[in-house]
């Protein structure tokens, strides 16, 4: 067996798949952990009598902390490299989830919920893990970031049922433990071993490198785009993509987090079982799986804004049908569709934005994007618990979603996806 450490003219295949594989890895337990909250939402309300809005307040906490951390884990990226990022945030990530086991009130859950845990999912997520993808290919990109991103997909879809037998069999305490203790010893080992910021680091070029070289000599020419300066947040913040792109993140983690929060509590509103509704939460995290591996190999193609668009066009007729129809068949055909559309913008984030600026700082602009789409997250599951507690329905949310999502149409379709100046 080769090992990650020997010289780079040794590996038999490219570094970059042992960065994929790790990656993907890391992410598979990590989005099993994040997504797990919709399946203890009605045991801790059952067991400490709490509100739908204070339950969705500590959800909106750790968005809104995560989404804070992720500016500064994107320094820290760009300047120390990923592989002490990750394994200091898991620290912290691991500490929150086991200790979660011993909650006895709500400030405790605050604290290692909304807090610990927050701090230590910024620098275990898709955004770091896209940024790191993204410095190891030139050629298959997209394609290299959906394989990576889609461990979340997967572990999402595969550890949603296991985690709801857990808890319906031997409670959520127990299921927290383990899943902190899983995440402290696979995401550390993952980063110890494999894990390399560069290729610059093993003395190797990003895959496909050689080949776009070639193509440049035979044309006699290089690409405009390699000879512009790359730009940082504050040149970025100067152009008007950024902002609408920023629109479009607010809107598509209000979403997200919306429904993965919600959608159990919803169904089961109706008389269906918790474990159907677990098992809808499943299913889509794995039709996140399919838009993942659909977006990333798409933008290689047709370019990154328009499957952006289509996403938020899904989501305004899935938040009319909602709205229409709640039955067992409208709720699966909600939830599959969705979780289709679900991690669409993560590859599509660390792409774009390298087309649109380059990569030098990819790093810091995807840490502050997904800030922006988190603090999106954060509102959009608190205001879903609030709402439910003041009118008793889910219809006042699904109304502000649709229009939200239109608005989020229109500004993808506005960005201009081109290699910007510096002004």
């Amino acid at each position: 067996m080769v090992m990650p450490g020997k010289a780079p003219h040794r590996f038999k295949l490219f570094y970059g798949w042992y960065i994929v594989a790790a990656s993907f890895a890391i992410l598979f337990f990590n989005s099993g952990a994040r997504f797990s909250f919709g399946v203890i939402f009605k045991p801790m309300i059952a067991e400490f009598g709490w509100s739908r809005g204070t339950m969705s307040l500590v959800f909106s906490l750790n968005m809104v902390l995560y989404a804070l951390s992720l500016t500064a884990v994107g320094k820290f990226y760009d300047r120390y490299g990923p592989k002490w990022v990750i394994c200091i945030s898991t620290v912290f990530l691991a500490a929150g989830y086991i200790l979660i086991a011993a909650v006895s009130s709500l400030w405790q859950f605050y604290l290692f919920y909304g807090i610990l845990a927050a701090i230590g999912f910024g620098g275990t997520s898709a955004p770091i893990i896209a940024a790191l993808t993204s410095k190891w290919f030139a050629k298959w990109r997209g394609f290299a970031i959906s394989l990576a991103l889609s461990g979340g997909s997967l572990g999402h879809f595969a550890l949603i049922p296991l985690f709801t037998i857990i808890t319906l069999h031997y409670g959520w305490r127990i299921s927290h433990f383990y899943i902190g203790v899983i995440m402290l010893v696979v995401n550390i080992a993952l980063a110890l071993l494999f894990i390399r910021g560069d290729p610059d680091d093993l003395g190797v070029m990003p895959f496909g490198h050689k080949d776009a070289r070639k193509k440049e000599a035979g044309d006699h020419a290089v690409s405009s785009d390699e000879t512009l300066q790359d730009l940082g947040l504050r040149e970025a913040m100067r152009t008007y993509s950024f902002w609408l792109f920023l629109i479009v993140m607010f809107i598509c983690g209000s979403g997200d987090f919306l429904v993965t929060t919600h959608l159990v509590p919803l169904v089961t509103d109706y008389g269906i079982s918790p474990t159907s509704a677990g098992n809808m939460l499943a299913w889509y995290g794995l039709m996140s799986l399919v838009g993942i591996l659909i977006a990333g190999p798409a933008s290689d193609v047709i370019g990154n804004k328009i499957p952006i668009a289509l996403t938020f066009v899904m989501r305004v007729f899935l938040f009319l049908m909602i709205l229409r129809y709640q039955n067992l068949a409208s709720f699966y055909v909600f939830a599959l569709v969705f979780g289709l559309t679900h991690l669409i913008t993560a590859p599509l984030t660390a792409t774009l934005i390298g087309r649109m600026y380059g990569f030098s700082h990819i790093g810091l602009l995807s840490g502050f994007i997904t800030t922006v789409h988190h603090l999106g997250g954060g509102f959009g599951a608190y205001m879903g618990g609030v709402i439910f507690d003041q009118t008793g329905s889910y219809q006042l949310v699904f109304i502000l979603s649709t229009i939200m999502a239109f608005v989020a149409t229109v500004c993808s379709m506005l960005i201009a996806e081109r290699r910007h100046r510096a002004a």
